[in-house]
């Protein structure tokens, strides 16, 4: 007979791995209708539902953008490094930049020149930094920090910072790692609608209820788009389709939902023909860091 704490670990360790892959789903899903609106989407697809690649980045079916691949760099060092360390995450990001990814935002890229040229690791606070770049590979954060609980905000911050140093960026960061870290332990949804709710009581730019239809890139528009079509539904496929179908920065708000979802509903709560459909070498790392994750602390 298992004991109750392998089933527990059994099911901590589905639900990591959900989160992460949860979060290349939405990633893979709503490349293909990124910056497009919600008309324009219901015109060409009826209802975007399917893994088909394409986009403006035409990208084949089941590969992922740089918020995928930016999350993998955070995976892999916070495994390397059993915990935070911003030179190797930073060392990280800069590798993969100099691979020529398919995409890359402005102000990652940034980011990454300042501290190629100068060294630091933390960007200055500025205004221009309230896009979702952070928060869209935060994910490996709250699952490394699930057993170093005091380490959480410092290690969320701290790759945010990297390349993003804005209030309302670093305060999601925070705030979603939390989300994440509650769905794990198989906390009830009302602790994360009330980590929702904080959020939204300190800065009203996450109002998330009702929601105002807006998807772009703005840490705020993600945050609202990505969290109403959690709490909104009740499934993984029906709140990935129900985010990216609202357009806009789909990639991002389809990440941003999976790993809340992922989190939520675990790997055996994906559907099977999405993760078909998934780049086989990305599934099968992130299947495998989401355990390295959990190892840390």
């Amino acid at each position: 007979m298992r004991s109750s704490s392998a089933g527990t670990e059994s099911l901590l360790l589905d639900r990591a791995r959900g989160c992460l892959l949860g979060a290349a789903l939405g990633d893979a899903l709503g490349a293909t209708v990124e910056f497009m609106s919600r008309s324009e989407i219901k015109a060409r697809y009826g209802v975007h539902k399917k893994i088909i690649g394409g986009g403006w980045l035409y990208l084949k079916p089941g590969y992922v953008t740089d918020d995928t691949q930016m999350s993998l760099c955070v995976a892999r060092s916070l495994v390397r490094s059993s915990g935070f360390n911003a030179v190797d995450m930073a060392d990280a990001f800069v590798e993969w930049m100099r691979t020529g990814p398919v995409d890359i935002g402005s102000t990652v890229a940034q980011g990454l020149r300042r501290y190629i040229a100068k060294g630091r690791v933390a960007a200055k606070e500025s205004q221009w930094h309230g896009g979702n770049g952070a928060l869209m590979r935060v994910a490996p954060v709250a699952i490394a920090a699930l057993n170093c609980p005091d380490s959480l905000e410092e290690w969320a911050v701290g790759q945010a910072h990297i390349t993003h140093n804005h209030p309302l960026s670093d305060t999601v960061c925070i705030a979603v790692s939390r989300m994440i870290q509650s769905a794990l332990k198989g906390r009830p949804l009302l602790e994360l609608l009330e980590i929702a709710h904080e959020l939204v009581r300190i800065h009203p730019e996450f109002t998330f209820r009702p929601y105002n239809g807006k998807a772009g890139g703005f840490v705020g528009e993600t945050f609202a788009t990505a969290f109403s079509s959690f709490y909104n539904t009740d499934n993984f496929e029906d709140c990935l389709v129900e985010c990216v179908n609202q357009g806009g920065d789909a990639d991002t708000t389809g990440t941003v939902a999976g790993m809340i979802a992922g989190a939520w509903y675990g790997a055996r709560g994906l559907p099977k023909k999405w993760l078909n459909k998934l780049e086989k070498n990305t599934k099968a790392e992130l299947f495998e860091l989401a355990k390295g994750l959990l190892e840390i602390g």
